[in-house]
């Protein structure tokens, strides 16, 4: 009795047990097939990142105030796309142009060489001779490829972050003993593909041994008899060119503008034309990112870019604080790689074609535009339009009569924004060069944002104690080396605020170098040329533009909002 009880208890447990097991695996794969599910819900609706690291709308959300929908970024640090860091989805560079050697100087054979230090100034020891050699003659002959060796072994170890290309042949010096040799060099630490040009000065001497020795090197441009005069002509408003000059100036810089040629071949493009909207007299940063909106549709559609070179600069790059209409493009960018990278038209050419043909052919051949009086008529809508001109124009009021509210939604999946196609001026390059090539590429920075930020309380509550010259002395001191060369790029408007750092650095502050956009430099005479005999000034754009440049070519770097406050770039509570 008991043995047939003992039977039956265990006959109920085990379905109690299978049945729990049997639950917990249904359980576990209920799970599984869910988080599958889930997976490849986010694998579908994912979209790629914007070369910004951040969707279009994310970004355009950042940048915009939500009253007005302007730009409210730091406008004491300008990028544009040699500066940006490429991502997966940035086109390559553009290849160098077919002169250009794929191997700099620094790979080549002279690479190692040794330079050893001597005692007075920057001299250094060169071994330019091969040991087989006859017996030398001590007098120097400028033109003897042994002293452009020992030039060009010297140079590869004073300035490591300098890639040379392109030396001349050397030219004799002011005196006995001395060579002045000129080339073309490259800031490694530059992404476009922009040469410079360098002409110096050395001091030569000849051991027993036949040894040539570097024993002196001049400092930046003092090579005077290898500096190259040319002559060139300039382009003005509406390509008309203007008298042409004796001028060391830069022969690489193009600013002619293109020109549509004949009838048929206006007749036979594919044109998109913005008419001017509320983007205009906004900030640059504002500016730069709905101009490349329209130039971005353009590329997608497959359709050349009229382009307004008439830019209006903001009042917050002005002293006078007022809007000022009538700059020039191409006075804060690169219009020649522009036109590499892009197909534009200057919009002055192009409506003086299109009047031509609609004059010439009357009402029988006239052009065909279609007229889009709606940001939300979206690219991919006007994508098999067969319209010559595809005319979008902006006159709703303000947000809506912004470039940038064309690329806003599904758009931005199609149109990207070419970031690579905008570069800084290279007349503003060759400043920022002139002041790193005076300090020998050997200098720290730092960035001090003050101005209006400084005196908010409210957004930025330490920033003004936290860049106050005391401070800044006891915070530098511990992020750079004392008595280094130390240039600030700052929008700080006292040129002595900065006098305590003084007795540790040896300061450098851009207004020290005015006479390179004064009346007598060669920026003052280029932008005169573009600007139809008239003067330009340097205004707070370029100040802005050149103070940034030369902070990234410093060794060592010291941001305001990274390293001398822990306030928050863009306010309280925005970190």
């Amino acid at each position: 009795m008991k043995d047939s009880n003992s039977s039956s208890s265990s006959n109920r447990t085990e379905p109690i047990a299978q049945n729990i097991i049997k639950l917990i695996s249904n359980l576990c794969f209920s799970l599984f097939v869910f988080s599958v599910l889930i997976f490849t819900v986010i694998a579908i609706t994912y979209q790629p990142p914007d070369p910004w690291l951040q969707s279009t709308p994310a970004l355009t959300n950042l940048f915009t105030q939500s009253e007005n929908a302007t730009f409210r970024i730091d406008s004491s640090v300008l990028r544009t796309g040699e500066d940006l860091s490429p991502s997966p989805q940035d086109p390559p560079l553009p290849p160098p142009p077919p002169s250009e050697p794929l191997i700099d100087i620094t790979q080549q054979q002279i690479a190692n060489s040794t330079v050893n230090s001597t005692t007075d100034s920057t001299a250094y020891s060169t071994d330019a001779q091969p040991p087989s050699l006859p017996a030398c003659d001590e007098t120097l002959n400028c033109s003897n490829p042994r002293v452009l060796i020992a030039i060009q072994r010297f140079n590869l170890r004073a300035f490591k972050s300098i890639a040379f290309f392109d030396y001349q042949p050397p030219m004799n010096g002011s005196v006995p003993g001395e060579c002045d040799v000129a080339w073309r060099f490259r800031n490694k630490r530059e992404r476009s593909w922009r040469k410079y040009r360098d002409f110096r000065r050395f001091k030569i001497a000849v051991t027993d041994d036949c040894r040539y020795k570097v024993v002196h090197a001049g400092g930046w441009h003092s090579g005077a008899n290898a500096r190259r005069n040319v002559t060139r002509t300039g382009a003005g408003r509406g390509g008309k060119s203007l008298p042409p000059r004796a001028s060391a100036r830069d022969d690489e810089i193009n600013d002619t503008i293109p020109t549509l040629g004949s009838e048929t071949n206006f007749r036979n493009g594919k044109y998109l034309y913005y008419s001017r909207g509320g983007d205009y007299c906004k900030g640059m940063n504002h500016y730069l990112w709905s101009f490349l909106c329209g130039l971005g549709e353009a590329m997608f559609l497959n359709r050349t870019f009229v382009m307004d070179l008439s830019v209006c600069l903001a009042s917050t790059y002005n002293p006078s604080n007022k809007d000022e209409e009538g700059k020039d493009f191409r006075y804060y960018f690169d219009f020649e790689h522009l036109k590499e990278t892009a197909s534009i038209v200057e919009e002055g050419e192009f409506l003086r074609d299109w009047k031509k043909w609609d004059k010439t052919h009357l009402k029988k051949k006239k052009v065909p535009v279609r007229k889009v009086v709606n940001h939300k008529v979206t690219p991919m809508q006007l994508k098999k339009d067969k319209s010559t001109i595809i005319w979008r124009q902006f006159d709703a009021p303000e947000p809506e009569n912004y470039w940038y509210r064309v690329c806003e939604g599904e758009a931005a999946q199609y149109v990207q924004r070419p970031w690579h196609a905008v570069w800084k001026s290279k007349r503003l390059m060759n400043i920022v060069t002139e002041i790193s090539g005076r300090l020998d590429w050997d200098f720290d920075a730092v960035h001090v944002v003050r101005g209006e930020k400084a005196q908010n309380k409210e957004l930025w509550p330490h920033l003004d104690y936290d860049t106050s010259p005391d401070v800044l002395v006891e915070k530098l001191k511990w992020m750079v080396q004392p008595w280094r060369h130390l240039y600030i790029a700052t929008n700080e408007p006292y040129y002595n605020y900065f006098d305590k750092l003084r007795s540790n650095y040896k300061v450098h502050l851009l207004d020290d170098y005015k006479e390179l956009w004064g009346n007598t430099s060669e920026w003052y005479n280029e932008t005169t040329l573009l600007n139809s005999g008239k003067p330009v000034e340097f205004d707070g754009y370029m100040r802005v533009a050149v103070d940034t440049e030369v902070f990234y070519r410093g060794k060592t770097r010291v941001e305001t909002f990274y390293n001398l406050t822990k306030d928050c770039k863009d306010g309280v509570n925005t970190c």
